[in-house]
């Protein structure tokens, strides 16, 4: 152990000179050659990468005319981006509808939902969260708003 550690502080610059050249032997010297290529290349191989990168996540705002239109908003959540999806001019049957088939889709992959305004719900993936104190409030006034079409 302590011969490792000589090598150790040898191979930094530590240790006096004369001490090195009497300690170690040739076959020991090869073996420390080798080990620092080595060491060098690993350094060679191994990539940098910067911790500060942040991806940028696009939010996509929908206002679905049909039923078929949630498929699209469907994909845009497999794709891991946030919805926002503008119902408050569509028709009551069929914006029900479509929250119902996008919630569905939020909870299979592990999303989340919230009601941003009259008609308004904001539908994020796994990767995304909501924060924010308008959870309780579309409990109380109820989940659908009042449309006389």
């Amino acid at each position: 152990m302590a011969k490792l550690l000589d090598k150790v502080i040898g191979i930094m610059g530590f240790a006096d000179e004369d001490f090195e050249d009497d300690y170690f032997e040739e076959d020991d010297q090869e073996e420390v050659v080798r080990e620092e290529t080595r060491a060098t290349n690993n350094r060679k191989g191994a990539q940098v990468v910067s911790i500060h990168t942040q991806k940028q996540v696009k939010v996509v705002v929908l206002e679905p005319q049909a039923f078929e239109d949630s498929q699209n908003i469907a994909d845009q959540l497999k794709n891991r981006r946030p919805v926002i999806v503008n119902l408050e001019n569509a028709d009551r049957n069929l914006a029900k509808r479509i929250v119902d088939f996008v919630s569905g889709t939020t909870y299979a992959l592990g999303g989340n939902m919230q009601k941003v305004g009259n008609g308004i719900f904001l539908f994020v993936p796994n990767n995304v969260d909501i924060s924010g104190e308008m959870k309780d409030d579309f409990k109380e006034k109820g989940f659908f708003w009042s449309l006389t079409k």
